[in-house]
């Protein structure tokens, strides 16, 4: 039976809209506790230590793991494990470390957003910081959240034959009603749903294939057959694999996740929320790793897979492999990871506007009641979506791809500066300001002159130069000063 046929089996579709619409149900039953800004993006500061762990890492994954890492290990073997190894390691260390020192110091200034914190931390009434990192979250998180619904229409169209056009309407019309009756709470726990789904997927589907296909000496034996390469996850060459390392860099930078340590009820209990955080991420990391192996065991061909996309051998595998019931839930788990960071950068561009725009800067002189600022905050979000809606509509790119440049784009930009904030006490406001657009202009700079001939992942040069562009500044500005 086809992808097609599968997913069109009564029982299939049945368990797969189950999923689709339980996040909605999870915003009704939270909708109660959405009492004020506070409640709507950050939860409070109430989310306990699971919720937390489990959300950061769902948020941070999406469907770049599914389909565009499996996609890759499609495509170049093995070699793709190296893209998971940066962010295991890195994120372990920012729940022990960064989140901690963050949730303590927004708490001290009674920031609800990074823009509030770093404002605050230097002072900056010119809103200098605040404006810059607005205009930096509507480029990327746009891009992000576009990329996410373009991979979620992509797979709805395949298994469903519908025009991906409808798709994205399905996709986007889920998210944003469940996101405004529940705000940061509905995401957050239909964050740890979402997890569990992509867990089962993520380990079921590779043992079952293993199994199908003899044990791993036999999968290891075809792949070495196709392609020797294939097995060597030190083909992709010192370069790439550099790159493919480097996307850890891009963890400090992602507002959508250092929210997640904001919002936990004590900072002390990051240290359990990294044990579950990291067991999660190498786990999914490895499984989308394997589901990508097998596909190329036992779909050697490209033009097997719907439309010839790499990205697409996830859900080829679960119609292989499953019956309708099971393969219902395993294509639920790819809208799960979509879902889990798209609602999540909505949040982070609602913030931005409401919080960051519309009150501390527009309209900072006037007491603004808390009704209209949740009002305000559903409107921004409704918005926001049908921005990234228009320009997921015209996305012609992979999944793993654009979600690469944003994710590159924003770690540059904030990365530097949430780190060096809270651990080097001469930082200045400017050297802040200096290294965000250093990141943007790096970024921008190596796609387009340098990733070609060098294959080495834009991050990388733009992190470090970000990181280095700060410090000279914030030293310079500070001797000036004291001069």
């Amino acid at each position: 039976m086809n992808v097609y046929e599968q997913f069109t089996h009564p029982l299939a579709l049945t368990v797969f809209l189950l999923t689709l619409f339980l996040p909605v149900l999870v915003g009704f039953i939270t909708l109660h506790r959405m009492k004020s800004q506070s409640d709507f993006f950050v939860g409070g500061r109430a989310m306990n230590r699971f919720v937390v762990g489990l959300s950061a890492v769902s948020s941070g994954r999406s469907a770049w793991l599914i389909l565009g890492v499996s996609g890759i290990a499609y495509t170049y073997g093995a070699g793709a494990v190296w893209a998971i190894v940066g962010y295991t390691f890195i994120e372990c260390l920012q729940f022990l470390y960064i989140g901690r020192r963050l949730r303590t110091q927004t708490q001290q200034y009674g920031s609800i957003t990074l823009l509030d914190y770093l404002e605050s931390r230097y002072n900056d009434k010119q809103h200098l910081l605040r404006i810059t990192g607005v205009f930096i979250i509507g480029i990327f998180i746009t891009a992000y959240v576009s990329a996410q619904l373009f991979g979620g229409a992509k797979t709805l169209s395949s298994a469903m034959n519908l025009d991906i056009l409808w798709c994205l309407l399905i996709s986007a019309a889920v998210i944003l009603v469940y996101m405004i009756l529940g705000g940061f709470v509905a995401v957050a726990y239909n964050d740890v749903v979402r997890a569990v789904i992509m867990l089962i997927g993520l380990v079921v589907l590779p043992i079952v294939g293993i199994v199908r296909i003899g044990g791993p000496s036999a999968l290891i034996s075809i792949l070495k057959q196709l392609n020797p390469t294939h097995i060597d996850p030190l083909f992709l060459g010192l370069g790439v694999i550099i790159g493919y390392v480097g996307i850890g860099l891009g963890s400090p930078g992602q507002p959508h996740i250092l929210v997640r340590y904001m919002a936990i009820d004590n900072e002390k209990k990051l240290k359990d929320a990294a044990i579950i955080g990291t067991f999660w991420n190498v786990i999914l990391g490895l499984g989308a790793v394997s589901v990508g192996m097998l596909g190329k065991a036992f779909f050697p061909q490209v033009n097997s897979l719907p439309n010839a996309d790499s990205e697409m051998v996830y859900l080829v595998l679960s119609a292989k492999f499953f019956g309708p019931a099971f393969y219902g839930l395993l294509v639920g788990g790819i809208f799960a990871a979509i879902l889990s960071t798209a609602d999540s950068q909505l949040l982070v561009v609602a913030s931005a506007f409401v919080r960051d725009i519309y009150e501390k800067i527009w309209k900072k002189r006037e007491v603004i009641d808390e009704k209209k600022r949740l009002v305000l905050s559903r409107y921004i979000v409704i918005l926001s979506g049908i921005l990234a809606l228009i320009l997921a509509s015209v996305a012609n790119d992979q999944v793993f791809w654009l979600v690469l440049f944003a994710w590159g784009g924003l770690g540059a930009s904030f990365g530097p500066a949430i780190i060096l904030s809270l651990y080097w006490r001469g930082t200045s406001r400017i050297g802040i300001f200096a290294g965000m657009i250093t990141g943007i202009v790096i970024t921008m700079v190596w796609i387009l002159c340098f990733k070609e001939t060098t294959g080495l992942y834009e991050l990388v040069p733009a992190f470090f130069g970000s990181f280095v562009i700060t410090i000279l500044v914030s030293f310079f500005s500070r001797t000036q000063t004291m001069d």
